[in-house]
């Protein structure tokens, strides 16, 4: 029996000046892709990825463009070199664009602008602040964000592991909870350095503004299940992701169940495609025994290849 595979796409804080520049040179289905994405969204993504500067890279509207065109960059160099097909895909945040991309729900240029209209809405909405909060012991989570609502809005905008999770809302709830959990014996919390608090209600005006964007666009039905960030459920009906990517701008992003889904229906193997390793490491703390494999340079993707032939074969 055949091992399960999923495909994984990151999200934004996984850029860095220089992505796919290698990927550029050696593969011409990835420059492909960066060529398209120059032309499509009428500025030089590539010279952002490759040349930054880093603060223009890391603005929202550049940042989630720019890592969806490399990562799927990424993925047409490993179909050009491997035909190997996933069980499952999935992305963090932006990253489930990639993954709807993978799966045959939009084409290259579709993706590209809604994306870019993705980061520019939420990119518009300022205020509220963002904290990864590590290794809180069980109940104190919820516990400080009740206590800490009495001061402002507060929720859970990513559950990226059991060992991470990252808060949103108003600055000075999201500074209270992080007292309270410091309190409750939290190892520690990170202010975030965002423009916005996403995945909150901060961003339901950018969500119901995008749903007006979505519903014009050209949407299939998926080839191969994607795990949603909004409810961890495997999505195939081109209706689910219309309604799905408006709600996701401002819901929480589900990434332990979604990893925890997949494994439960017999993945084995994740490849996360796209920069940085963020999602690998998330994974050794949701199914530490899975394999978990890197892409997103010529040498990464060489060595993914030759031990997934050696699983798989």
């Amino acid at each position: 029996m055949s091992k399960k595979i999923a495909f994984l796409f990151p999200g934004q804080g996984s850029q860095a000046v220089g992505m796919g520049k290698d990927l550029y040179d050696n593969f011409e289905s990835s420059k492909s892709v960066f060529d398209t994405a120059d032309k499509v969204l009428g500025k030089s993504v590539s010279t952002l990825c490759f040349e930054g500067p880093e603060d223009a890279l890391k603005q929202t509207f550049n940042t989630q463009p720019c890592i969806v065109t490399m990562s799927i960059a990424a993925l047409e160099a490993l179909k050009s070199q491997c035909d190997v097909k996933p069980d499952y895909t999935a992305g963090h945040s932006l990253g489930e664009y990639c993954a709807m991309y993978c799966a045959g729900v939009m084409n290259l240029e579709t993706t590209l602008k809604a994306i870019q209209k993705r980061a520019d809405l939420m990119g518009q909405k300022n205020g509220g602040a963002m904290s990864a909060v590590l290794n809180a012991p069980g109940g104190a989570l919820e516990e400080a964000l009740k206590e800490a609502s009495q001061v402002g809005y507060v929720d859970v905008a990513n559950y990226n592991s059991p060992a991470q999770v990252v808060i949103t809302g108003d600055e000075a709830a999201v500074a209270k909870a992080g007292e309270l959990l410091m309190a409750k014996g939290a190892r520690r919390v990170v202010p975030l350095p965002v423009s916005g608090a996403f995945h909150s209600k901060f961003m339901e005006d950018a969500g119901h503004e995008f749903a007006n964007f979505v519903s014009e666009l050209e949407l299939n039905n998926a080839q191969v299940p994607v795990i949603t960030n909004v409810d961890a459920s495997a999505t195939t009906e081109s209706s689910n992701f219309r309604e799905k990517m408006p709600k996701q701008i401002y819901s929480s992003v589900h990434w332990t169940q979604t990893i925890q889904k997949m494994a439960a229906d017999g993945v084995e193997i994740f490849v996360e495609i796209g920069p940085g390793k963020v999602l690998a490491g998330l994974n050794k703390k949701i199914v530490p025994d899975a394999k978990v494999f890197n892409i997103f340079d010529k040498a990464s993707l060489d060595a993914a290849i030759n031990d997934l032939k050696v699983i798989l074969c």
